[in-house]
């Protein structure tokens, strides 16, 4: 989902560009998406980093790199970049929902949650971060609120795979199997891979196979 924060960001950028110097960091941003949304992510880092030195004031280049930090596991060069997008454009809730990707991803569950309610609270429509504070919750045993918060993700984005196998996972910590079944086979509709592991304990619990 992050690639869709992406995408919209950078035509953002391009739409508000008002000097060459301004378009050429764009552009470089641009290719960092690009290069993010295709897994590689030491070009897309390269890409954000070149935009940057173009342009040092772009916020949304320190959280593009910061979001591609977390996807190779650079979690303390994430909540860098991620907190410098948020000096520079302090209303920028997609780089808050990154540092709290980040944070969730060191166990840092009372920070990740601070960022995730910011980012809520500055874009209420932002489904990523009703997600993310989501996982967290399920993290930390919190299950009605998993439940509610992936709800409302898949409410503003009914194809968000990862929220109804999130959602499905707080339903089986519940015992609810019915009920995480579905949201499992409804993430596989939406081609997601759920862990074998988990569909195995799935099974067991449940005494069915699908």
């Amino acid at each position: 989902m992050k690639k869709l924060i992406l995408v919209v960001v950078a035509l953002f950028i391009f739409g508000c560009a008002t000097s060459n110097e301004e378009n050429h960091a764009g552009a470089y941003y641009s290719q960092g998406v690009d290069w993010e949304n295709k897994g590689d992510y030491e070009r897309a880092i390269a890409n954000y980093s070149k935009a940057i030195e173009i342009d040092p004031k772009l916020a949304e280049a320190y959280f593009g790199r910061g979001g591609a930090y977390v996807n190779k596991g650079l979690y303390d060069n994430a909540i860098s970049d991620c907190s410098k997008a948020i000096e520079l454009n302090p209303r920028l809730a997609e780089a808050y929902f990154g540092r709290g990707a980040a944070y969730k991803k060191r166990g840092q569950y009372d920070q990740a949650i601070i960022d995730y309610n910011m980012a809520i609270e500055i874009n209420p429509s932002l489904a990523e971060a009703y997600f993310g504070r989501g996982t967290v919750y399920v993290s930390q045993g919190f299950y009605d609120n998993a439940i509610s918060d992936c709800t409302r993700a898949i409410d503003l984005n009914p194809r968000f795979a990862e929220a109804y196998y999130t959602r499905g996972s707080a339903y089986y910590f519940r015992g609810e199997y019915d009920k995480a079944w579905k949201d499992v086979h409804q993430s596989q509709s939406l081609d997601y891979q759920v862990d074998p592991e988990f569909l195995e304990a799935l099974r067991e619990a449940s005494g069915r196979q699908r």
